[in-house]
């Protein structure tokens, strides 16, 4: 016990103080923007939004250290079949490479329809390479990637769970629980869906046919993901090659990864890749919206144990008269995280946040929405595993337009899931109040 405590690693404080500049930085396919013009861009791309976002952005760059990068068309994918039908009809269309990245891919009916697609994809001349996690994979047999080696797939198990196979820098605690595909270096998606047919059972998102409540063993799951087009592909482009480097997965077999991006929308975004214990950008990123917000915070959590500056951040945002609504799991696949994330409750109601508890499907979403216009997607959890052991990769979007649609799906959430309310909260069974103490004890690790 005395040793697992000293192993575990604190979060920083976040303080982002007065910005030190009048607009932030932005990236564009032609270089960094001149000061001036840079002001002018968010002066006419945020001129209705309800909130600060040019002093948001800047005080967001002051804590993370990664500019914005301008031009880009975003699309919201809701759940697995969805995604699964934009990601294989972009890799259909490849031309010169596809970069996987994912933290599960399994052997089973979706599994194989994407492997099946890779290696016809190599077949015709296109690089095709994978990054899996050790751990993520561990129930899928190595013959289902030796197959697609065979075929001329480059195959890199991330952190194998036998450190005698590890070629890059071993750690089993630090995972990566990336989820990011980029295809010909022009189009990209990313989010929280894993390569799996347990997303195909959709979790009736805007179906008529949504019920109050569903059985458990009938529920699908609830995720969302996010295409990308225009300059922000480089950087996700990037961060794929430079963790496969880091495992030293080899040189990459020649094909044009960084090709010229033109614009392709009016988007304004933030790439956040992180890794274990280093720059904390993602942690950051949420801790300075939420400490900026002036009208609404809308989180959607799947795994929410979160640590107590992130606790109080919420409750000061409530007290302020700011509107905090969280989407929590009504049906987990992991018990003990949803009672240790459970175990906050009772402050969280009790300064003013609500919570509600989604009903028709296994929650497994990582975003939110902040004043209806700063919005994030991405892989990490509110959890310190998250912002402390694993890589993880979310986007930000700045962007009021794109904010409704973030608003729009959140309503939908909301509409079926069940409220929590302080009286109710305190009045649960006993049984429930010792799982959560027990639970939390572990929260650092699960």
């Amino acid at each position: 016990m005395l040793c697992a405590l000293a192993a575990c690693k604190s979060l920083p404080e976040v303080d982002p103080g007065t910005p030190a500049k009048a607009a932030p930085t932005i990236e564009t396919p032609r270089g960094q923007l001149p000061p001036k013009q840079a002001s002018a861009l968010v002066a006419r791309r945020w001129a209705n939004a309800s909130t600060d976002l040019k002093s948001l952005a800047a005080l967001e760059e002051q804590a993370t250290g990664i500019p914005l990068i301008a031009g880009n068309r975003v699309s919201l994918l809701f759940d697995g079949p969805a995604t699964m039908r934009e990601m294989m009809a972009a890799a259909r269309a490849a031309t010169s490479s596809i970069n996987l990245e994912t933290y599960i891919f399994d052997q089973d009916p979706v599994g194989i329809e994407f492997a099946d697609l890779l290696i016809e994809k190599q077949r015709q001349g296109v690089q095709v390479n994978l990054m899996v996690d050790a751990v993520g994979a561990l129930a899928t047999p190595g013959a289902f990637f030796q197959r697609m080696r065979d075929a001329g797939i480059r195959v890199v198990v991330f952190n194998p769970v036998n450190p005698a196979k590890a070629k890059g820098n071993w750690d089993l605690n630090n995972r990566d629980h990336r989820k990011l595909m980029v295809v010909d270096g022009r189009i990209a998606f990313t989010g929280g869906i894993n390569i799996s047919s347990t997303y195909a059972n959709s979790s009736l998102f805007r179906s008529k046919h949504k019920q109050a409540k569903v059985a458990e063993d009938e529920v699908g799951w609830r995720d969302t993901h996010i295409k990308i087009e225009g300059p922000a592909v480089a950087a996700l482009q990037y961060s794929f090659v430079e963790l496969w480097t880091r495992q030293e997965g080899g040189e990459l077999n020649k094909a044009d990864y960084f090709p010229a991006l033109a614009p392709a929308g009016d988007k304004l975004m933030r790439v956040l890749s992180t890794e274990p214990a280093s720059d904390y950008a993602i942690y950051k990123s949420l801790l300075v919206a939420i400490g900026e917000s002036k009208k609404s915070i809308h989180i959607t959590a799947a795994y929410f144990v979160p640590d107590q500056q992130t606790v109080d951040a919420l409750v000061a945002a409530a007290q302020r008269g700011v509107d905090v609504k969280l989407v929590l799991p009504g049906v987990s696949d992991h018990g003990m995280i949803r009672y240790a994330g459970q175990a906050f409750y009772d402050k969280l109601l009790k300064g003013g946040v609500k919570i509600h508890e989604l009903q028709i499907a296994v929650l497994h979403a990582k975003t939110a929405v902040i004043d209806g216009a700063w919005s994030t997607i991405g892989s990490a959890n509110i959890d310190r595993r998250s912002f402390i052991h694993n890589y993880e990769l979310n986007v930000v979007v700045v962007d009021p337009a794109f904010g409704r649609d973030m608003e729009s799906a959140f309503n939908e959430d909301l509409k079926d899931s069940r409220e929590v309310t302080l009286e109710q909260w305190r009045h649960r069974p006993w049984g429930d109040r010792i799982r959560e103490w027990a639970s939390s004890l572990a929260g650092y690790w699960i």
